[in-house]
């Protein structure tokens, strides 16, 4: 078989002579075969289809600290902050998970770890 850039797509024959045809896509060969003169003119199903584009993802991670003493930490603003950002250049909020770990030391307050999986809107 050869590929030459001019070739319509279509079925040709894998060799001169061949049993079996293959699809030729019109840039490359594809995995579709059939036998030989069958009569069907129509492209393999899955030649049809267009695959669609990949969606883009960003994984943003925060580390979020609670206040040992007093009330509120500030956190939510700057989960609002990394939020907009993304938005802000076309994604949407696709995910988020926390995990937790304990108090480290004297004054230091629980940490939260929010990982946010952001989706780019099309």
């Amino acid at each position: 078989m050869s590929s030459t850039g001019s070739t319509p797509p279509g079925w040709y024959p894998e060799q001169p002579g061949s049993a079996q045809e293959r699809w030729w896509d019109g840039r490359s060969w594809t995995d579709h075969v059939r036998p030989t003169g069958t009569g069907e003119s129509a492209a393999p199903v899955a030649a049809q289809v267009t695959p669609a584009a990949a969606p883009s993802y960003v994984v943003l991670q925060v580390v979020l600290k609670e206040r040992f003493l007093g009330s509120g930490s500030g956190n939510l603003t700057e989960l609002e902050r990394v939020i907009n950002a993304q938005a802000a250049q076309g994604y949407r909020l696709h995910t988020i998970t926390t995990a937790s770990s304990g108090t480290k030391g004297i004054g230091g307050g629980d940490r939260i770890q929010a990982t946010m999986v952001f989706e780019r809107l099309s």
